[in-house]
C-alpha cells in the first residue's frame, strides 16, 4: 500500500524548472491524500501567472505515477493559504543562497504587517550588505535583481509576493 511518505519522497525529487531546488523544498506541496490507487497531491503556487505550472504538474504525474501501486494521481492546485517565501525550507533557502538567490527573512510576507527595513539584503556570495536593488524586475516575476557595490555581483531576490 502507497504511504504518504512514499508520495512526499517522490515530491522531492520534482524540481522546480527555474530554480535549484524541489518542490517540497521551495513549500509548494500543501498536502498529500495518499488513499487508494489514485492519490491527491494539493499544490500551491508560487505565482498564479507562473509559466512553470504545467512544467511541475507533468513531472508531479511523472514521479508519483512511478510509485509501485498508484495508477495515476490527481493534482490539485489551491490558492488557499497563498504561496509566500516563508514555506521554503532550511534546505531550500540553501540551495537558492548557493545558486546567487536570496529569500526575504521568515515572519515577513504577511499582507497585514509591512517591515521596515533599514538595512540591504545581504549578498550571497560575499555576505556584504553593501547592496542594492538594481532592477524590480528579474528573470520570472517572482524574482528581483540587486547588486553587491563589495564583490561587484548581481543577485537575485525572491520577492515577498
Amino acid at each position: 500500500m502507497v504511504t504518504a511518505e512514499d508520495i512526499w519522497a517522490a515530491l522531492d525529487e520534482v524540481p522546480d524548472p527555474e530554480l535549484p531546488v524541489s518542490i517540497v523544498e521551495l513549500g509548494m506541496v500543501e498536502h498529500v491524500d495518499a488513499e487508494g490507487e489514485v492519490p491527491t497531491v494539493h499544490l500551491i503556487p508560487t505565482y498564479t501567472g507562473c509559466p512553470a505550472l504545467p512544467m511541475i504538474e507533468r513531472d508531479v504525474h511523472a514521479r508519483v505515477g512511478a510509485i509501485e501501486g498508484v495508477r495515476r494521481c490527481t493534482i490539485q492546485w489551491r490558492f488557499e493559504p497563498p504561496w509566500t517565501p516563508d514555506r521554503i525550507t532550511d534546505t531550500g533557502r540553501a540551495k537558492l543562497a548557493d545558486h546567487g538567490v536570496t529569500t526575504p527573512q521568515c515572519g515577513h510576507a504577511d499582507p497585514k504587517h509591512v517591515p521596515l527595513h533599514t538595512s540591504a539584503i545581504p549578498c550571497p556570495y560575499c555576505g556584504s550588505s553593501q547592496t542594492r536593488l538594481d532592477s524590480p524586475f528579474g528573470p520570472t516575476r517572482c524574482r528581483a535583481i540587486h547588486f553587491c557595490d563589495a564583490c561587484r555581483n548581481q543577485f537575485e531576490h525572491m520577492k515577498p509576493r
